[in-house]
């Protein structure tokens, strides 16, 4: 489907994170030519500066890798695109920079002779999503409703601090916006493995008749962080990881695994399997503690040669902080197709790597034949989905080490994304803003689906705010997470895949 002409107005367009993500996205995708040609780009920031500065911040070293042109011809793309890009100096709670936003946008949009349809990214704090939305309704650029020109709002994490927060900001939007208008973005969503995770399990005959607690022993879902939390120590503080990334990566993950197949491809029939999942999560008790959900934070140690410093001592971090930078605990879906199977979830920073992967672990064959030593049980076979950074997928099976002697080993049947299709995968974000402009919005949460996640995730931020330091396991940065995590499998006779 032709995507139409198309405004795009980026709050916080002096932001880090529009000059690390929103804008290397959008110019590879203006350089492949999967934008209109009249797409037009409005930074919209408190700064005092003009377009050719605010471009001059976005230009990186790094854009010589983007795109699949030669340099020459990947700077001449560059000039073209910064011309498409207009700034606006203006405060997000001031309604007259609103009207100068609107002015904008038309006269973009009448000296192209086309309608003006507009994309509204806040790249901004959470704390100004507020009077952004408001001041965008007051203006008129909000449209709900209109089919043409239409109007869609992309807001991105953290989508509420807590269930609580995350209703006003449903209710704020849903009045503002329709829920087709709005797209809540977590760039784990677009990422390729991810996707696949849908095509592999319902694509592919040999494995859904195999998935659910009659083969499958269990799941493992790590999110591993190298780094510290550098200069967002004040944030991540208030934050920690149940918020952090339980809340959103995690939860995301777990539902794809876990969903039944969905009636069409629907945006809305997939998102509903999604939030069945998630509804059908049993809820872990706020005494947390007590209940098999692992916290622990980060002292100093050495990550891949390193040295990384102690959490309570890094800038902005409360005295005696009791915010986890690792969590781990065990997750059970009360459904038909996976009772009894335990989903084991874990995230932290200061790991040895950066990885992340999804493990399916099945059911070990029959104590007879090759299996019949109880002192040596066979390995299970894993199917393994790597997320990050090298994405691809593996088969752990057994096979006979050749010679005279019975030997079995693990073998891996393997296959990544680059070499399998000879390319690397496109950024998560490309494939996500590529969605936004064409109006799918499978990939992106929808407002029960939020809120549901927030109700699992609740009782336990509750719990564990009650039982604070006492219960936060120390560990040394570079090794992965406390030994309690470890002992959370090891008491069931499991380990965690990786390792």
């Amino acid at each position: 489907m032709a995507i139409e002409p198309f405004t795009i107005v980026i709050f916080g367009a002096s932001g880090d994170l529009t000059r690390r993500k929103v804008i290397p996205a959008l110019f590879r995708l203006w350089c492949e030519e999967l934008l209109p040609k009249e797409v037009s780009i409005v930074g919209f920031a408190r700064k005092d500066m003009t377009a050719e500065a605010l471009c001059e911040a976005w230009h990186d070293p790094a854009f010589d890798e983007l795109g699949t042109c030669d340099p020459v011809s990947r700077e001449c793309c560059w000039e073209a695109f910064t011309k498409r890009v207009r700034y606006l100096q203006g405060h997000y709670d001031d309604a007259a920079s609103f009207s100068k936003l609107r002015e904008q946008v038309e006269t973009n949009a009448a000296e192209a002779g086309l309608a003006p349809n507009c994309i509204f990214y806040l790249a901004t704090p959470p704390s100004v999503f507020t009077p952004i939305l408001e001041n965008l309704a007051e203006s008129g650029l909000a449209r709900k409703g209109h089919p043409s020109p239409w109007s869609r709002v992309v807001i991105e994490k953290p989508f509420g601090r807590d269930l609580e927060s995350a209703r006003v900001l449903n209710l704020l939007a849903g009045r503002l916006f329709d829920e087709d208008q709005i797209y809540r973005i977590d760039h784990y969503l677009g990422k390729e493995t991810v996707q696949n995770i849908f095509v592999l399990r319902f694509a592919n005959g040999i494995f859904e008749h195999l998935w659910n607690q009659k083969y499958i022993d269990h799941v493992q879902i790590t999110v591993a962080e190298s780094d510290g939390v550098g200069h967002r120590a004040g944030y991540y503080d208030k934050s920690g990881a149940l918020r952090d990334m339980v809340q959103n990566h995690l939860m995301h993950l777990l539902s794809l695994i876990a969903m039944e197949p969905p009636s069409s491809l629907d945006a809305d029939a997939v998102r509903d399997e999604k939030v069945k999942v998630l509804r059908s999560l049993r809820r872990i008790p706020g005494d947390c503690a007590d209940n098999g959900v692992i916290r622990g934070q980060y002292t100093a140690g050495d990550v891949a040669g390193r040295a990384e410093g102690n959490y309570l001592d890094a800038e902005g971090v409360a005295e005696k902080s009791a915010t986890e930078t690792f969590v781990a605990f065990g997750a059970m879906v009360d459904n038909w197709r996976w009772e009894g199977v335990p989903f084991y979830l874990r995230t932290g920073k200061c790991l040895p790597r950066r990885e992340s992967e999804i493990s399916i672990h099945f059911r070990p064959v029959p104590k007879v034949l090759f299996n019949a030593d109880p002192d040596a049980p066979l390995e299970q076979n894993v199917l393994v989905i790597r997320v990050q950074p090298d994405e691809g997928i593996r088969l752990e099976v057994l096979g006979k080490v050749p010679g005279g002697k019975r030997i079995i080993k693990p073998m891996h049947l393997e296959f990544d994304y680059e070499h399998g299709f000879g390319q690397p995968s496109p950024e998560a974000y490309e494939r996500l803003l590529l969605d936004v402009a064409s109006g799918d919005a499978t990939l992106f949460p929808r407002r029960d689906e939020v809120e549901a996640a927030w109700e699992f995730v609740q009782p336990v931020i509750q719990g564990c705010c009650e039982t604070c330091r006492e219960f936060v396991h120390p560990y040394p940065a570079g090794t992965w997470g406390p030994q309690a995590a470890a002992d959370l499998l090891a008491s069931s006779g499991r380990q965690w895949h990786l390792r």
